[in-house]
C-alpha cells in the first residue's frame, strides 16, 4: 500500500477544485495507494523525465502530479486542469 504525503500546495490547489472533482479524486487516489500504475490512472512520467515527476488521472480533464519517495511513499505536489497544470514549475 502506498502512503501519500501532501505539500502544501497540494492542499491549497485541491481545497478550490470543484466539490465533484474532489470526490473522484478521492476514488482515484484510492486505486493508486494499491497501484500506481492502474490503467484507468494514465499514470505518466513528465518531461523533463530528469526530474522524476509523474502525473496521474482524475478525469479527462484533472490531473494530480507526483514524485516518488521510495518504494511504498510518494509526495503528491498539486493537482489542477491539464490546461495549466503542464506549465508549472517543479
Amino acid at each position: 500500500m502506498i502512503e501519500i504525503i501532501v505539500t502544501k500546495e497540494f492542499k491549497k490547489y485541491y481545497q478550490a477544485l470543484p466539490k465533484e472533482i474532489q470526490k473522484k479524486a478521492i476514488k482515484q487516489q484510492r486505486l493508486f495507494c494499491q497501484n500506481p500504475f492502474y490503467p484507468s490512472l494514465n499514470t505518466e512520467k513528465l518531461e523533463p523525465r530528469g526530474r522524476q515527476v509523474w502525473s496521474f488521472r482524475i478525469d479527462k480533464d484533472y490531473r494530480i502530479v507526483f514524485r516518488f519517495l521510495d518504494q511504498n511513499k510518494v509526495l503528491f505536489l498539486v493537482c489542477g486542469h491539464h490546461s495549466w497544470i503542464y506549465k508549472y514549475r517543479f
